[in-house]
């Protein structure tokens, strides 16, 4: 048993990968000619002309974004309607062809020059379906593809996220199915941006299996190697305009990902962690119909705990209007959760911190928040004990946990117990911890708390065991596990009858 744990320890993130996971919460921005006529998915044949905004202000994208507490952006500067954002040199159906800035405008440029300002990296999403080009359906469409890539890829400074979505309806246009060459694009990408993270359909960052802001209770990153499988993320990617998709449940292949019982049946694994990608909206695109139809504060800092708080990355998609703009309620919700989130964490309990089995050279002391450097226990045991004891007896609602993933993604489970002035309480038992695990639970008068690992893939390496007091409401899960469940396994069904029904279209 021990060397399968060794063999999974050996597994670690990619510079790429651990830079990406590092920033957590990302903005997505859905925004192109389905804006200006109403839709999710157009096929290519409106008109540039549609394309119109009277108040364009990326500034106010990004200066909102910042503010949110996001560390990036990306857009969507072609989707599946093949309607450029940029002055490309491959195709005449772009911004070029409408009246925004008299045909000169370039909406990457200017996002991409509004992130740097505002001190957020900028990324791309470029729809390999391409509903407008010709090419698409024949050998040559790669090429084309691969062309426009590299225009985003050379002329718009750096670029840290390149997201790519697996539709292919191309029967619904009566063309022959796409072969998309994944291969090609993962090179173009690593030889023009190398510090670039691949998102979606690509070997860096995966979906978490639904467009609902649900993500799994444990999240893992070390993954057999057979979940990188590009045709499988196409086939579970959304083939079809509609919106029952978003409402689909946990899915991504499993529910379980990365416990011992699945490792155990493979030998090659790979470092693949989870994106959960949701709209402020019902919709990707703005829709005027949804203008009251916004994500609550509470409920995007619920999302924000399960996601950027549970080992998994959020991408926040929230899309401007006709106008450019953003609307007045989705800056509240986005403002709201950012001020939720930095008053949430600006009490840290100073503590003093001990562990019977602790390496001196990497001491406990460096889990505090504020401290460089990692504990690691000194010999592997059956589990593991630390104790954080306050200056002071403080009231505490949360604690942030972060291993240290260089030596990859180790702790199982965990509890943490309180220690009050009436005895010892478990006030909270999770699962896996990783890059990031926010342990929240009923806020409890306490001198001090005690994480107790009790299952590890050999001994631990932790960065982080900071507890935080108490500073406004924690939102609670707004289902029980049981009815959550229920309406994951409903989803699946739903979803996977349609995607059967999509695959006898395609075939014929």
């Amino acid at each position: 048993m021990e060397d399968r744990l060794r063999l999974y320890t050996s597994i670690t993130p990619s510079p790429v990968q651990k830079s990406f996971e590092d920033a957590g919460f990302h903005i997505f921005i859905h925004y192109g000619i389905n804006t200006f006529a109403g839709k999710e998915w157009s096929d290519g044949t409106l008109p540039p002309s549609l394309f119109d905004p009277k108040q364009q202000n990326t500034d106010e994208w990004a200066q909102t974004a910042q503010a949110a507490g996001a560390k990036g952006v990306i857009l969507t500067c072609k989707h599946h309607d093949g309607f450029c954002l940029w002055q490309t040199k491959t195709t005449a159906y772009s911004v070029a062809s409408s009246p925004y800035k008299g045909g000169k405008g370039d909406v990457v440029r200017e996002l991409s020059e509004s992130c740097r300002k505002f001190g957020l990296k900028f990324g791309v999403y470029l729809s390999p379906w391409d509903r407008n080009s010709p090419l698409y359906g024949t050998d040559k469409y790669n090429d084309f593809y691969i062309r426009q890539l590299t225009e985003l890829l050379t002329d718009y400074g750096e670029i840290f996220c390149v997201w790519l979505d697996g539709a292919c309806g191309s029967y619904m246009d009566g063309k022959p199915k796409q072969v998309y060459d994944f291969e090609r694009i993962y090179a173009t990408v690593r030889a023009l941006q190398p510090n670039c993270a691949i998102s979606n359909c690509g070997p860096d960052i995966r979906w978490v299996g639904n467009e609902a802001g649900q993500a799994r209770k444990s999240e893992w990153n070390v993954v057999p190697e057979f979940s990188f499988d590009v045709q499988k993320i196409e086939q579970n990617s959304q083939q079809a305009d509609d919106t029952s998709f978003r409402k689909k449940g946990l899915d991504a292949m499993s529910e379980d990902l990365g416990s011992r019982e699945v490792l155990d049946g493979y030998d090659s694994f790979i470092w693949y962690p989870a994106e959960v990608d949701v709209s402020i909206r019902p919709g990707w695109f703005w829709h005027k119909r949804e203008n009251g139809m916004v994500r609550s504060v509470k409920n995007l800092t619920y999302i924000y705990y399960t996601s950027v708080g549970g080992n998994s990355l959020l991408l926040l998609n929230v899309p401007p209007n006709k106008n450019g703009r953003l609307e007045e309620r989705d800056k509240k919700s986005l403002l709201g959760l950012g001020e939720t989130v930095r008053a949430h964490f600006a009490k840290p309990i100073k503590c003093t911190y001990t562990a019977e089995n602790s390496d001196p050279a990497f001491p406990t002391a460096n889990l505090a928040a504020d401290v460089q450097g990692y504990f690691r226990a000194a010999e592997i045991a059956q589990s593991y004990e630390i104790e954080a004891r306050f200056a002071s007896p403080a009231l505490v609602d949360k604690v942030l946990l972060r291993e240290n993933c260089d030596f990859s993604q180790r702790v199982e489970s965990f509890d943490v117990i309180a220690v009050t002035d009436k005895g010892e309480k478990k006030v909270c038992s999770g699962t896996t911890i990783g890059f990031k695990r926010i342990a929240v639970f009923k806020p409890i008068e306490a001198s001090a708390l005690r994480l107790v690992i009790t299952s590890c893939r050999l001994e631990p390496y932790l960065e982080i065991f900071q507890p935080y007091g108490r500073n406004g409401k924690v939102p609670a899960q707004p289902l029980t596990d049981k009815v959550a469940a229920f309406i994951r396994g409903v989803g699946q069904k739903i979803y996977y009858k349609r995607l059967e029904k999509q695959k006898e279209k395609q075939e014929i």
